[in-house]
């Protein structure tokens, strides 16, 4: 059911398959090539084991590259890695940033909110997909991941706002108990049609 709610200011988003496209096959295949790997299942395992402490910006680039694969990373292979991780994220789903402009243009307050490493927030910072959010939030600035608690009450904090203020959306059931455990309304993303009956 769509959770309407008249006094809701914002519309807060994850960006990782709910504003985006999953990572296509052909970019994952480009992150294997450039990591020089043999064996995918236990690379992806160990690059998404690792990510929490990268995305709250922890640990630099080459530190992450070089738990992910258990060895040290050369700077130049550690360049291209970097490049076709980050570049396997920049797919933005059409009809999702269709719904957001719609939603935009009703008046409707909307924010941002993601995993990132500092790489990639600083291409999704200015990235014309996301023009409609009026304020972008990615967890290597605030230094915490969802479903931390932490993550959600520092957005709520900048926005300056009440949990009870906003609907929050995320295609992860994990982030989006994170959210109702702080108090915010949340639901599970279920495709772009969704997002215009939000609010």
């Amino acid at each position: 059911m769509p959770v309407r709610c008249a006094t809701v200011t914002w519309l807060i988003c994850d960006y990782g398959e709910v504003i985006s496209l999953p990572q296509p096959p052909a970019d994952l295949a480009a992150v294997e090539s450039a990591a020089g790997i043999t064996d995918p299942g236990s690379f992806w395992a160990s690059y998404w084991h690792h990510r929490p402490a990268y995305d709250r910006a922890d640990v630099t680039s080459d530190q992450y590259w070089e738990r992910v694969l258990g060895r040290a990373v050369p700077s130049i292979d550690l360049r291209r890695l970097v490049a076709a991780d980050v570049a396997s994220w920049l797919h933005p789903n059409p009809d999702s940033v269709q719904a957001v402009a719609g939603l935009k243009a009703r008046g409707v307050r909307l924010a941002l909110f993601s995993n990132a490493p500092v790489d990639l927030a600083d291409r999704l910072q200015d990235a014309p997909w996301l023009e409609s959010f009026s304020a972008k939030f990615f967890s290597c600035r605030i230094k915490a991941t969802k479903p931390d608690p932490a993550a959600y009450t520092a957005v709520l904090g900048e926005l300056g706002i009440g949990a009870e203020d906003a609907v929050f959306v995320d295609d992860r059931p994990a982030n989006v108990e994170g959210a109702r455990a702080v108090g915010m309304r949340a639901v599970l993303f279920d495709g772009p049609e969704q997002l215009a009956g939000l609010i």
